[in-house]
């Protein structure tokens, strides 16, 4: 396997545009593995799941033919041949209770892992060092004041509550929300992007890590 950095955090952390940043910055490939929840929850809604019925969504994501891969540098996931919108409120509204389905995350971790045997990757999620790549010594975990995350997220366009999000996805049985043992925490309240990824890059070259040549 390659190496892997694991990115973890709650919603509007900053972690996407933190992984994003880093990956571009140290010529890793990049790995949201948000999206892939994502694209599964659209999936669902396009065809009528009742995604708060457990058994239901176990059935429909067992009959998705789901594809991942690198485009540019960065992961795609898709269904039936199909790119998600992932962006859509209704997606945004749904996401945890899909991806709280153990199935659900038995399909999205077998591409995650897939993934890891193509390329160097910054993989960021929820559950990365904790429960994906929980053997990788390079774990990273973003955070931000619940203020400052909120206004992110509505600067984005988002309309939920990051509260009720943090709450679903910290309570949830299968791998849920959590700071990864082992991992580096990083408050990026008062941080810049830039500065959040010069001190996850000061961090790993201080655990032996170097860039290739």
């Amino acid at each position: 396997m390659h190496t892997i950095i694991a990115i973890d955090g709650p919603a509007a952390s900053g972690k996407s545009s933190v992984a994003r940043k880093l990956a571009r910055t140290i010529r890793f490939s990049y790995v949201n593995s948000g999206s892939f929840y994502r694209t599964a929850t659209w999936y669902m809604l396009t065809r009528g799941v009742d995604v708060q019925n457990a058994e239901a969504v176990t059935e429909a994501v067992k009959a998705g033919n789901f594809r991942s891969g690198f485009e540019n540098g960065e992961s795609f996931f898709e269904v039936d041949g199909q790119r998600a919108n992932i962006t859509d409120d209704a997606v945004n509204r749904s996401v945890s209770s899909v991806a709280r389905v153990p199935a659900v995350r038995e399909v999205v971790n077998t591409h995650l892992h897939a993934l890891a045997e193509q390329a160097d990757s910054i993989v960021e999620g929820r559950d990365i060092g904790s429960a994906v790549f929980p053997a990788t010594p390079y774990k990273f975990y973003i955070d931000a004041s619940p203020e400052v995350r909120q206004q992110r997220r509505s600067a984005q366009g988002q309309a939920d509550e990051v509260a009720a999000r943090d709450k679903q996805d910290s309570s949830r049985a299968t791998a849920p929300l959590t700071i990864p043992e082992g991992s580096t925490v990083v408050d990026s309240t008062h941080l810049s992007i830039d500065e959040v990824v010069d001190a996850i890059v000061s961090a790993l070259e201080s655990r032996g890590w170097s860039p290739a040549p």
